[in-house]
């Protein structure tokens, strides 16, 4: 198959112009991961993402091989390019299969290391606009707290949304296959385990996602990474403790 750079050549500076094309490829991936654009949705022909987002025919052109070679789009010659459905089938987490306390811990283990360094990314690569989201997304926890709401669905959305802010779709990838699972609350009751009061776990958990925050706001990889570690660390120490009480209750 012919490129189709073949007739053009890329305008310097080149790191300038993969920014360009990235902010594309993030914008375009960020509406799908968000269901605004669904698989079999068509996506805007190359001259109205030009005009949104004020790039070059090469810009959008490679923008566009960077969600094909992704496996986020398909190019249908002579239609247009389409959204298609992703496959996870290469990923040997199974969501379901998180049921016990035992497994949450597990898990947790496993995102200590993975999301500490998406932090520090996210602290390093992060735009504006992603931090006015994790903003609106921070800001919709805490009114659920004092609401004493749980807020899972906001706290896994708050740590997508750093994920996709680190630009790596592996990232992304695992944490939207585990869904809910990845917040304890939502498998199991963590406070009424640990004997602890409702508002004053959520209102920990809050103030934590607070730091990572402002870390990242601040431009901070180093200190996102820890604020990040010791967000999960706790969560885990949480639950380790939970379950050695359900364990002496059991005895």
């Amino acid at each position: 198959m012919t490129s189709t750079f073949s007739a053009q050549a890329l305008p310097p500076p080149r790191k300038k112009h993969r920014t360009l094309a990235q902010g594309v490829v993030e914008h375009i991936t960020g509406s799908i991961q968000q269901g605004v654009l669904k698989p079999g949705d068509k996506l805007p022909t190359e001259s109205a993402i030009m005009e949104q987002h004020g790039v070059s025919r090469t810009v959008v052109r490679e923008a566009i091989s960077h969600l094909q070679a992704a496996g986020w789009a398909q190019t249908r010659h002579g239609i247009g390019t389409f959204v298609i459905e992703r496959s996870n089938a290469g990923l040997a987490i199974n969501a379901e299969s998180i049921v016990t306390v035992l497994d949450v811990l597990a898990m947790l283990e496993l995102r200590i290391s993975m999301e500490a360094e998406a932090a520090w990314l996210a602290a390093a690569r992060r735009s504006e606009a992603q931090v006015a989201e994790l903003a609106k997304v921070l800001g919709a926890m805490q009114r659920s707290v004092a609401r004493g709401s749980p807020a899972v669905d906001a706290d896994v959305q708050f740590h997508l949304l750093i994920a996709q802010a680190t630009g790596n779709r592996y990232f992304v990838d695992i944490l939207s296959q585990l869904g809910t699972t990845i917040i304890p609350r939502a498998r199991v009751n963590t406070p009424q385990l640990g004997h602890d009061d409702p508002v004053a776990y959520l209102e920990r958990v809050n103030r934590e996602h607070e730091d990572i925050f402002n870390a990242i706001l601040r431009k901070d990889p180093e200190a996102a990474r820890a604020a990040m570690r010791t967000h999960l660390s706790n969560s885990r120490e949480r639950l380790r403790q939970a379950q050695q009480q359900l364990e002496s209750n059991g005895a």
